[in-house]
């Protein structure tokens, strides 16, 4: 089996730089380890991305830590509500957002409301990275799924309208519930 201590990658970093990245890992800023590995390098020499993604990946491993992302915990309607109810102004809609990041997409709910006219982010809800895509397990999307449910759910407890352009694949442009007034 192989360790990070068998990368070439690992065995050039100083013992400052390696306690530097293991000191992100543990806080979990997983880009940032990738990008202090890679800055001890100088330019011609820098090691390729995939192969620091690897490194820093085996040394999570190796510190008991996970680099794939656990799904969000189930949402809890009333934990929502009470959300909601703090916000400043009317609540006007509840919305489902695509998102994404370095981890893959995710489904963003959020409460609009007017005087002021702002969103604001109720959840996350992510349910695996985009691994899912080349293995074949999506479509259809848990957590679009999940969002419809508890979005739905939440606006008609508030008597408002819930909007989702795009529940059944991801799309940043999906017309936004504002603008399709």
């Amino acid at each position: 089996m192989n360790t990070v201590m068998d990368s070439p990658i690992w065995a050039v970093l100083s013992a400052a730089e390696r306690s530097a990245v293991d000191g992100l890992i543990q806080q979990d800023h997983r880009l940032a380890a990738v990008a202090r590995v890679r800055e001890a390098f100088p330019a011609e020499s820098r090691p390729g991305l995939h192969k620091t993604l690897d490194m820093v990946a085996e040394r999570y491993r190796e510190l008991g830590r996970r680099f794939e992302r656990y799904p969000t915990p189930p949402l809890s309607p009333v934990t929502l509500m009470e959300k909601v109810k703090t916000l400043p102004g009317r609540t006007v809609a509840i919305e489902a957002l695509w998102d994404g990041d370095t981890d893959g997409w995710c489904v963003d709910l959020v409460a609009l409301t007017d005087h002021p006219a702002a969103e604001h982010r109720l959840a996350i809800i992510r349910h695996g990275s985009d691994l899912r895509l080349f293995n074949g397990t999506v479509p259809p999307w848990p957590e679009a799924q999940e969002a419809q449910t508890v979005g739905r759910a939440l606006a008609e407890q508030l008597g408002v309208p819930f909007h989702f352009a795009s529940p059944d694949r991801p799309d940043y442009d999906a017309p936004r519930w504002r603008t399709a007034l």
